[in-house]
């Protein structure tokens, strides 16, 4: 059993490396298309939460909360992936028996998810790179990771028009949040997705 979870761990990684890569050729070519459909967020966050809850350490808990309208209209896929680089950061980035809190708000201009963790933090000369491709913080380097996981979550978000931002501190955790504004279907061109 021990052994089957460290390959089905390996396996895990070396996929997320591929589709880390993948991305970003996709970006650096221009070739992140935008497929704006309606859906449920609550629900789609909530399926994502579940899929990464094996990932998470020992004594390791996801918390997520939901404000507002459930119903938004973005990329779905594109969200997907800055959520689910996000919430496996904070994973990783964390402590065993520690708490990432999740929080998606909509109200009637914006549509905003948080993802807070209580982990290593980013030192102070770190923070201006953070965005960068391939750069990894100084306390990172014994986790594993390839440092493209915030620039694509920065490009993801650029594509949908997000703004995001942080706030940090070294060995008390970071908080992302990014802020989408709130667009509305053309009336023709509804694709609901629950």
């Amino acid at each position: 059993e021990k052994h089957l979870k460290r390959i089905v761990s390996s396996v895990n990684n070396l996929t997320n490396i591929l589709n880390e890569f993948l991305s970003v050729g996709k970006i650096e070519e221009g070739k992140i298309g935008l497929t704006l459909t309606e859906f449920n967020i609550k629900k789609q966050m909530e399926i994502m939460i579940q899929e990464m809850s094996h990932s998470l350490k020992q004594g390791q808990q996801i918390k997520y909360k939901h404000i507002g309208q459930e119903l938004v209209y973005l990329d779905s896929s594109i969200l997907k992936n800055i959520m689910m680089n996000l919430i496996s950061n904070a994973i990783k980035f964390s402590f065993e028996n520690s708490l990432i809190e999740i929080e998606t708000l909509t109200d009637d201009s914006t549509v905003k998810v948080e993802v807070k963790d209580h982990g290593i933090g980013i030192p102070d000369q770190d923070k201006d790179h953070l965005m960068e491709r391939f750069f990894r913080a100084y306390n990172a380097n014994t986790i594993q990771g390839t440092g493209l996981g915030l620039y694509i979550v920065s490009k993801y978000a650029e594509r949908m028009n997000g703004k995001i931002t942080y706030s940090t501190e070294e060995n008390k955790g970071t908080t992302f949040n990014i802020i989408f504004s709130k667009q509305k279907p053309q009336s023709h061109e509804i694709n609901t997705v629950n």
